[in-house]
């Protein structure tokens, strides 16, 4: 039996990842992860309120480290803001690659994780936006930026787990320069109507 709430907490974790990847999440059950952790089903419930949410234990501490991170960047330019913040928790998700690489692959195969990881970046996006209104950022601009900021972010995340031979930071440094290019091209004004491409 594990000897701590922490222990508990991992195995629980573990366990609940080896079953959705053997049998698939809507095949498992929480009794089933309970057993495999070698807890009761009271102890599952007293760390997490359901089978999905056993995936995402960590979200609130990136949350609050990513808004700490941002009100404390030395930068103004909201882009850089949020790159420097990522860069701050960088080390949170590679001490967790091992854990990080197969749960991504369980949510992308499940609906119904898929959707609960969805809720949880809206949040984020949304803390984030937060966070850079309180440092002057307009409203427009500061939602603009969190949800552009964290689909790079999101991008370097996965290119990292599909190529680890760089490092997390290569990849999120590669993805915002690749923002910044997709912003250099773009047309300095907007074109007159009659100069729109017409829909097809």
């Amino acid at each position: 039996m594990p000897r701590s709430g922490a222990e508990a907490r991992r195995r629980l974790q573990q366990a609940a990842l080896e079953l959705y990847r053997e049998r698939g999440f809507d095949q498992t059950t929480t009794a089933e992860i309970a057993a495999r952790a070698g807890v009761n089903e009271r102890t599952f419930f007293r760390h997490f309120p359901d089978k999905r949410e056993v995936l995402f234990d960590g979200e609130s501490d990136l949350r609050a480290a990513l808004t700490r991170a941002v009100a404390e960047a030395p930068h103004d330019l909201p882009l850089e803001i949020l790159l420097c913040a990522f860069r701050k928790v960088e080390g949170i998700l590679e001490g967790n690659r091992p854990f990080a690489e197969p749960r991504l692959h369980v949510i992308a195969a499940t609906p119904a994780l898929r959707e609960r990881d969805l809720a949880k970046a809206a949040s984020i996006v949304e803390a984030l936006a937060e966070a850079l209104r309180q440092r002057g950022v307009s409203d427009r601009l500061a939602g603009l930026a969190a949800q552009t900021g964290w689909a790079a972010f999101h991008q370097a995340l996965h290119a990292w787990i599909d190529d680890p031979s760089q490092s997390l930071d290569a990849h999120l440094l590669q993805a915002f320069d690749d923002l910044r290019a997709l912003s250099a091209t773009a047309p300095s004004a907007q074109a007159p109507p009659g100069d729109r491409p017409r829909r097809q």
